[in-house]
């Protein structure tokens, strides 16, 4: 009877298991490649175990979506870039970007054309960040 009620308890919890929502903000970019792709590589991650996930990306990494570092980009033990976004394309994962940021390093409509992301100002972030469950920065 013991043993029965263990596994009873255990399917009804895996049937109620709640995905995540998880925001991945990320700040580097070209000057630190590996940072960058792991930020996308853990989204990528999140993604394909079900997770609800959101990037935003301010700071240096903006600069990622311009189409010749988002193709060439490789991080040390992260993988290509491109694969993980890729993935995250597909899978229509949200993508925030610092208007301010793109203005400050001149990243236009032009390189965000095509990569599922839009402009946005700071506030979103703080939005974001207090509605995830969970927020990973990188």
């Amino acid at each position: 009877m013991y043993y029965l009620s263990n596994v009873k308890y255990f399917i009804i919890n895996y049937l109620n298991k709640k995905m995540a929502k998880i925001l991945f903000n990320i700040t580097n970019g070209t000057g630190n490649p590996t940072k960058a792709s792991l930020g996308f590589m853990l989204a990528r991650t999140a993604v394909e175990e079900g997770h609800e996930v959101i990037v935003f990306l301010n700071a240096d990494a903006v600069s990622l979506m311009r189409t010749p570092v988002l193709d060439n980009l490789v991080g040390l033990g992260t993988g290509k870039l491109k694969e993980h976004f890729d993935i995250l394309k597909e899978n229509k994962v949200p993508i925030y970007v610092s208007a301010i940021s793109c203005e400050i390093r001149g990243v236009s409509d032009q390189d965000l054309k095509n990569t599922n992301s839009r402009k946005v100002l700071p506030k979103t972030l703080l939005n974001l960040s207090l509605e995830a469950d969970r927020t990973f920065v990188y």
